[in-house]
């Protein structure tokens, strides 16, 4: 099938495709003899598979050596589940940092009048120093004109 009809049939883009062929997630399509690119079902079956774990975020590295598990038919399932462990982890943590984002911001907003006076909790921590920041230079105003 050509470019087109494989991405009909894998729900990737055609432009993706073309992407994918060029960092080496996949080979080179095999061209006919007009020059275009032709794909056979195990390569569109591919094409799921990469769709699938860009789908769970997935990196392109983790999926090039997904694809090589997947490749292997001699492989041990501990390292698939070792990666995708990994990956577990690394989300937790992001759903950490995320939900201690949201908690900082929830506090701000409910202390925030939200009325005619300018007075904003908001503004004021955004603009305040915290732990790990560099001091400010003197002179310099709390808030910078912009």
């Amino acid at each position: 099938m050509n470019i087109g009809q494989a991405s009909e049939a894998s729900g990737v883009s055609t432009k993706m495709i073309r992407y994918y062929e060029s960092i080496g997630l996949i080979s080179a399509a095999h061209r006919a003899d007009s020059g275009y690119r032709q794909y056979s079902e195990n390569e569109v079956q591919t094409l799921r598979f990469i769709k699938r774990s860009r789908d769970l975020r997935f990196s392109l590295a983790r999926i090039k050596t997904l694809l090589g598990l997947w490749d292997e038919r001699g492989r041990q399932s501990a390292d698939v589940k070792e990666l995708a462990g990994q990956y577990i982890e690394e989300l937790d943590n992001d759903i950490a940092k995320l939900q201690s984002i949201r908690d900082q911001l929830q506090h701000l907003v409910s202390h925030c009048h939200g009325d005619h006076r300018p007075e904003c909790p908001i503004l004021d921590d955004l603009a305040a120093r915290h732990d790990g920041d560099q001091p400010r230079p003197a002179g310099l105003p709390q808030i910078l004109p912009g």
